[in-house]
């Protein structure tokens, strides 16, 4: 894994302990995983398996629980 991905990941896992709504967080990645895909490079493995933890979030708290 690059540097760029190692950094991307860590701001990421950053920003989702300090923002209490999964929608937020789930959106950021979506743009990391987005800004990866313009730029015409592979998505990582960690970015795709944090977007369906964050995906996961998400539902559950849509549903209450």
């Amino acid at each position: 894994m690059n540097a760029s991905v190692v950094q991307d990941v860590t701001e990421l896992n950053g920003l989702i302990d300090e923002i209490d709504d999964p929608r937020e967080c789930y959106a950021a990645v979506r743009d990391c995983i987005q800004k990866h895909r313009d730029a015409g490079e592979e998505i990582p493995e960690d970015l795709e398996r944090l977007e369906k933890v964050m995906l996961t979030e998400c539902l559950s708290a849509s549903q209450g629980r």
